[in-house]
């Protein structure tokens, strides 16, 4: 299966973008610093996050960083695998290897990864984050959706 050429232009946007916003946040703000965008709701806050969502396990560099590389062979393995007609299947991959090698290159280069997207949503402080992990999310969310389609088609349902 041959990756094709939009495919990797927007996984080189993902990336791009990610590095770009990083890079710009962690040299106009200071670390911990804050700047309130939408009142009571959106908030710039550089951070550095030494391990992984929420902060879990903390200080395990080389951790993260084999799997993170196994995750992006496992990646590229399954989407060379995958079929052209597996349109959901193999966008979610690609955000999913875009999101991970978007950190992965903060926790290769700098040993952490540096967030700075603060929401709070009604009450709730959703923990800070950045572009690779929208990357992320929006990968699992196109799996999610990819599995109850097929789900639906299995059952006759589609």
């Amino acid at each position: 299966m041959k990756i094709k050429k939009y495919e990797l232009i927007l996984v080189g946007l993902i990336v791009g973008l990610d590095a770009i916003t990083k890079a710009t946040i962690s040299t106009v703000f200071e670390y911990g610093e804050r700047f309130e965008v939408i009142k009571d709701f959106f908030w710039l806050t550089y951070l550095r996050n030494f391990g992984a969502a929420w902060s879990i396990l903390e200080g395990q560099k080389w951790f993260f960083i084999l799997v993170g590389l196994v995750a992006m062979v496992a990646m590229l393995y399954f989407y060379i695998k995958s079929e052209d007609k597996q349109t959901i299947y193999r966008l979610s991959l690609l955000f999913l290897f875009a999101g991970t090698l978007g950190n992965f290159m903060d926790r290769a280069l700098l040993g952490y990864v540096r967030d700075f997207l603060s929401f709070k949503i009604i009450d709730y402080y959703f923990p800070v984050f950045n572009i690779a992990d929208i990357s992320l999310n929006i990968g699992v969310g196109l799996l999610i959706l990819e599995s109850i389609l097929e789900s639906r088609q299995a059952n006759g349902k589609l």
